[in-house]
């Protein structure tokens, strides 16, 4: 653990055990073993964040935005767009990013021939996707088979997606993002549209965004993600407001174990999000943060594993 961590560290158990005496018991933390291994959990969370700080302020090649580049990243080729002041395209492939997600052996393969066009022509950018959705979906069910296996994968939070040309595949999830964006125009008009219903308060705008985005498949963890992203990266000043327990897995167990001592313990994911904003206000560390540690924490409790995602 690094100088600074210890540091934070040592400050976040002294806060976990004060809340634990003074305001809500955390029962699932009781042992020291398990406070230890979500600490590390929370250094973790907050590592990925720093992560994308890091992306949005170093030089990137432009081989990191050409989806014909071995080198191809839609996170990076997503701040080179936003230097451009390309808004929409940087939006579009944050939403690719989540949607199919980072394979664990082939990366951004997937991503990458999508977008692409497996090279066949000019790549699926925002403005050719957006301006003719159909267009997408035949080609996607031309060529779903090419874009099978061979080393290509969905990310692990999405293993359970297709490029199959049906009603919930990929091409059908593709055209419910473009009908959600088009009628405002841009994306930037749809921030704008939220920050008039809601006001300019980033929890309240995530919120509105999150109950009215109606992409298909994207439930409860692909909105979470792909709205914490946009606001990561800084494209429009957005921030979770809770953590969306009622549809949650990881997270749920998580909750469920810190305040109930167990992963199975009886309390109703309303009331286990009223409790995890308390504890954020009391800790700072950001809803995101406090999301994330938890869903890796639960897989194992008492002894400390690095999750990559």
């Amino acid at each position: 653990m690094r100088s600074h961590d210890i540091q934070f560290a040592d400050s976040l158990e002294g806060a976990l055990r004060q809340y634990h005496n003074t305001i809500r018991p955390l029962p699932g933390i009781t042992q020291a073993s398990c406070i230890q291994s979500l600490i590390e959990q929370v250094i973790d969370s907050r590592r990925r964040i720093e992560f994308v700080n890091k992306i949005l302020s170093l030089t990137h090649s432009p081989n990191r935005a050409d989806p014909l580049c071995d080198l191809f990243d839609p996170l990076r080729a997503a701040v080179l767009h936003l230097r451009q002041e390309e808004i929409d395209e940087a939006c579009w492939l944050i939403f690719l990013s989540i949607h199919f997600g980072k394979h664990s052996r082939s990366g951004w393969r997937l991503v990458r021939d999508v977008y692409s066009k497996l090279g066949e022509d000019e790549p699926w950018t925002w403005e050719r996707t957006s301006s003719d959705p159909g267009a997408f979906f035949n080609w996607m069910s031309q060529r779903y088979q090419a874009l099978s296996g061979h080393g290509r994968g969905f990310g692990n939070h999405r293993k359970y997606e297709s490029l199959k040309p049906t009603a919930k595949g990929t091409g059908s999830v593709i055209m419910s993002y473009v009908d959600w964006i088009r009628p405002y125009g841009s994306h930037s008009a749809l921030f704008a549209h939220a920050q008039d219903i809601v006001g300019a308060d980033p929890k309240a705008m995530f919120g509105y965004l999150y109950r009215t985005m109606p992409v298909l498949r994207f439930g409860r963890t692909a909105k979470f993600d792909y709205l914490t992203m946009l606001g990561k990266m800084r494209i429009t000043p957005i921030q979770p407001d809770l953590a969306y327990l009622t549809q949650a897995t990881g997270p749920l167990r998580g909750a469920r174990l810190l305040f109930g001592g167990a992963t199975n313990s009886n309390i109703l994911a309303a009331t286990l999000d009223a409790w995890l904003v308390e504890l954020d206000s009391y800790l700072g560390l950001g809803m995101q943060v406090l999301e994330d540690s938890l869903c890796n924490w639960q897989k194992s409790p008492g002894n400390y594993i690095r999750f990559r995602g």
